[in-house]
């Protein structure tokens, strides 16, 4: 069933995408810019000057671009693990697979979600930034018109590369929160589920729910470094590479900046990751 893998990936990673886009715009800009003085702030100060859309900047890219990111991720982590141990999705409670099985598979599907992801994250960074408000008449426009004008005036102004900006610090981030992140999902299921049999539905969304956090956590230091390199070249550049950066932020702001934005992070993880798993799961067993 290598197909029908991709395509719950690309439908259950929607669905999680458009529930959890809010959340992610306050994060980036918590996490990015210094003039909010907590998520509460942030949120007022978005919807004050950009009304509601301000929270969905940068959404219809990541949107178009799902199909490709979520089905590699779900894709090639079940058929990464088909290969180590032979046995398809549905055969896998009652043969359940080893947890360093389900890390390689789960690290294997972060590594490369994340050469897929690098432009369209960077591309959903730059618009979540934008803090103009809403239009009036003889305002300035927006730096960026949209996706498309994002991605050209990056490649025009910062070249190819500019494209995968803060790629490095994304793979990084990824390859083994995304380890950790199956890991804890498949552990909760099979301690609240009886042998052999598929977990209930409220199981899925606990354990979905709980594996988003517990991945979000490890990866916030990293996805701060990642959204300040994203952000770099904008204007001039400040940072030299990673290294640079967190050696650079510590200075400036503290130990504390590599958790700024977990608790906004925290909060979406739960119930995009439990709605993400819980129609993975179903689309997959209604296929099969």
């Amino acid at each position: 069933m290598p197909v029908e893998e991709f395509v719950a990936g690309w439908i259950s990673g929607a669905l999680g995408l458009v529930l959890g886009h809010p959340f992610d715009t306050v994060k980036v800009r918590l996490q990015t810019q210094t003039t909010y003085r907590g998520i509460a702030d942030c949120i007022v100060k978005i919807y004050r000057h950009e009304s509601l859309l301000g929270f969905f900047k940068g959404m219809s890219f990541p949107i178009a671009s799902i199909a490709v990111v979520n089905s590699v991720l779900f894709g090639v982590y079940s058929n990464t693990l088909l290969v180590l141990t032979a046995t398809s999705h549905q055969e896998r409670r009652a043969q359940p697979p080893s947890y360093t099985h389900i890390f390689l598979a789960g690290c294997t599907g972060g590594f490369l979600q994340a050469y897929c992801l690098a432009p369209f994250d960077l591309i959903k960074v730059r618009l979540q930034n934008q803090t103009e408000p809403r239009a009036q008449p003889g305002s300035s426009p927006p730096r960026y018109q949209g996706p498309v004008h994002c991605a050209a005036s990056i490649f025009r102004e910062e070249g190819p590369r500019g494209l995968f900006r803060g790629a490095w610090a994304l793979t990084l981030r990824d390859t083994p929160t995304v380890g950790i992140y199956f890991i804890t999902y498949e552990g909760l299921c099979r301690q609240y589920t009886p042998e052999g049999q598929n977990p209930s539905s409220a199981t899925v969304l606990v354990a979905g729910g709980f594996a988003g956090i517990v991945s979000w956590v490890a990866a916030t230091p990293l996805d701060v470094i990642k959204s300040r390199m994203q952000m770099d070249g904008l204007r001039r550049r400040v940072y030299q590479g990673i290294l640079d950066c967190m050696v650079s932020s510590i200075r400036q702001e503290g130990l504390g900046v590599f958790f700024r934005g977990v608790t906004i992070n925290s909060a979406r993880a739960f119930p995009v990751n439990a709605v993400t798993f819980l129609s993975y799961e179903y689309l997959l067993r209604w296929w099969g």
